[in-house]
């Protein structure tokens, strides 16, 4: 017989690794699909306004004015424009070193103390705070998404599509097939509007739709040294108290591996947020910097096999897998490791690509005007909407090949895009998968750990290059940057000694490490923290005048109304109006009782101006009930 020839056995070889990977297959796609979850929600979330989209326009209003567009803002789930951290090429060089340098200091630290149990506890005490907020985070956020599904802004019915309007709760068809289409007073989607409701549950969903928008407001104010104010939500605080719960449990019960995934999940949705390469060719230095580190630590040093089975911190993903066929029976669970870092560092290449997908999104909706005598050439730029819910309007409104449920007309006005062509995205999407099972597959041969970044970085870099070259965009991909709105940002910010200075730089793409300690980069962390925490927080001045001039308005506008008297103050504001308390007389009553009485509101007797705030005027006496005579008694 003769022997079988190199196909037959390579092919006979596959089917042996398949036979016995076989039980793995669960543990494996588990791994996969946990990898895909962080980076997937991470990249929609840190989705803003790209250059390419008009900036929105700047209105002055009223204090009524701005409360009533605040709310009819609810439904429309305008987002924050964020500012990221970005990368400088020279975190090609500075990112592996400072890594190299924390792995081998923990590596020798742990061989020093021989038991890690105290290193675990200081580690996980400072993870414990910053778990709080990205679980809490991560938890808000996913419910307001499954909020979104179950009553989204827009939905198909019909034929027509239909806009839900939260205040007047109905559903207003307003494209499509609409002749003969009467408004729809259900608050539910779709073809379970058709659901008869009684009246009394009709009211609960409809308060239950506007439940995410009704947030509590916590205002603080303490003379001369802090006023702010925080808004939290229902959601918000359920992500708060599940993330102390989550956290307290790790740290004081137990480390069961579904929390430990839970808080690596907060880490890299947080981060993937927080970080951007800004310019693809930064990314791709500093993934190529990382791709040698990693082949080096794992292959020719036992230094990160080592730290990630010492520490059992939440620096990881970890999966229970099944024990080998000859593991005895009092083994340990068995389980498989992948490292944040394999997550975070591809997945910021691949949110940079999604967001690289939508400015290409509303760089082809711009209108050029061709430059006449003198004249520049103008560019008219798309207006940008928010993408914060648009996921569940395009479930309700599209099937799932992507095909509208209505008929869409050229003479009906535009409606807001349900979604955008995700090219580069989904190609490196394939990339890292194609790349992760690289892995799985070289590691369940060869029987050793495997430096997850030397098939990853190939699979996302190449996929994103090629797709480029394939489209012919090699030249707009490498010339792209996100640097430029952070450019016109901080030149808002300058300040008048700062102008003559910033005049003499010439180029001003150019960017600074994200690990730098020069000046220019921490006034740059300084505004950008100072800008997010405006938004809440302000600090009143030490000075009068400089009170008066500079903090005031702010202040009063973050804190709330007070007197000049007061010194501290704290007041928690219902989403709604309360109803006026009874042992307060209303403002109306006080005045009827003073014109029969023959008062006239707008005098007062000087008796009256020197009196306190806290004393009743006359008019507000005579309005009470009389208190009656006293009897004595014998």
């Amino acid at each position: 017989m003769s022997e079988p020839g190199l196909v037959a056995r390579i092919l006979g070889r596959a089917a042996y690794e398949f036979s016995m990977m076989q039980p793995l297959i669960p543990t494996y796609i588990h791994l996969i699909a946990s990898a895909l979850f962080p980076i997937y929600t991470g990249a929609h979330a840190s989705l803003s306004r790209p250059s390419s989209a008009a900036k929105p326009a700047t209105k002055k209003h009223g204090k009524r004015k701005r409360v009533a567009a605040a709310a009819e803002s609810d439904d429309e789930g305008d987002e924050e424009e964020q500012q990221m951290e970005g990368l400088s090429p020279s975190d090609a060089i500075i990112m592996p070193v400072l890594a190299g340098i924390t792995l081998t200091g923990l590596y020798f630290l742990i061989k020093w103390m021989k038991d890690p149990a105290l290193l675990n506890k200081i580690l996980n005490g400072y993870f414990a705070l910053f778990g709080v907020f990205s679980v809490s985070r991560l938890v808000t956020d996913v419910l307001d998404i499954g909020h979104s599904i179950i009553f989204p802004r827009r939905y198909a019915l019909g034929g027509a599509l239909y806009n839900v309007n939260g205040k007047e709760k109905k559903a207003t068809p307003v494209a499509g097939d609409t002749k003969d289409k009467a408004a729809i007073t259900s608050p539910l989607p779709g073809f379970l509007s058709r659901i008869p409701l009684p009246e009394g549950f009709r009211t609960l969903l409809w308060m239950d739709r506007q439940m995410p928008h009704n947030k509590w407001t916590l205002r603080m104010y303490l003379h001369r040294v802090f006023a702010g104010k925080v808004k939290i939500g229902p959601h918000g605080l359920i992500g708060f108290l599940s993330a102390v719960a989550a956290v307290a449990y790790f740290n004081l019960v137990g480390k069961p591996w579904y929390l430990t995934n839970l808080m690596g999940f907060g880490f890299s949705y947080g981060a993937l947020q927080l970080m951007s390469p800004t310019t693809f060719g930064t990314g791709s230095l500093i993934l190529a910097g990382l791709f040698f580190y990693d082949i080096y630590m794992v292959f020719y040093t036992p230094m990160m096999v080592t730290v990630a089975k010492s520490l059992d911190v939440p620096i990881k993903l970890v999966f229970p897998r099944p024990q080998p066929a000859n593991a005895p029976a009092d083994a340990l669970p068995s389980q498989a490791m992948l490292g944040l870092g394999d997550v975070v560092l591809p997945g910021i290449m691949i949110g940079l690509a999604l967001r690289y997908d939508l400015y290409l999104f509303y760089l082809r909706q711009q209108k050029r005007t061709p430059a006449k005598d003198d004249e520049a050439e103008k560019v008219e730029k798309p207006k940008y909407h928010s993408w914060a819910g648009r996921w569940s309007d395009h479930f309700w409104t599209h099937s799932l090949m992507g095909r509208p449920l209505f008929s869409i007309s050229q003479h009906s006005k535009p409606e807001a895009p349900f979604t955008f062509p995700k090219t580069y995205f989904k190609a490196s999407l394939v990339g890292y998968v194609l790349g992760m099972l690289t892995t799985l597959g070289v590691m369940h041969v060869w029987g050793h750990a495997q430096p997850a970044l030397l098939y990853l970085v190939p699979g996302v870099v190449g996929s994103l290059w090629l797709t480029a070259l394939v489209r012919g965009e090699f030249g707009q991909m490498w010339n792209f940057s996100e640097a430029v709105e952070e450019e016109d940002v901080a030149s808002k910010e300058k300040t008048n000694g700062e102008e003559k200075e910033a005049g003499k730089e010439k180029d001003k793409s150019e960017r600074s490490s994200f690990f730098s300690m020069s000046d220019k980069k921490a006034q740059e962390r300084e505004a950008r923290m100072k800008k997010a925490l405006d938004k809440h927080i302000s600090v009143d001045s030490e000075s009068d005048n400089e009170h008066i001039a500079n903090g005031d308005a702010k202040v009063k506008e973050v804190a709330g109304h007070r007197s000049d008297r007061e010194v501290f103050s704290f007041s928690i504001e219902a989403p709604w109006q309360l109803n006026h308390p009874r042992s307060i007389p209303q403002r109306q009553e006080a005045s009827s009782v003073a014109e029969a009485n023959g008062h006239d509101e707008s005098e007062a007797s000087p008796l009256e101006k020197d009196k306190p705030n806290w004393a009743p005027t006359e008019i507000e006496a005579s309005a009470l009930e009389p208190a009656g005579k006293r009897v004595r008694l014998k």
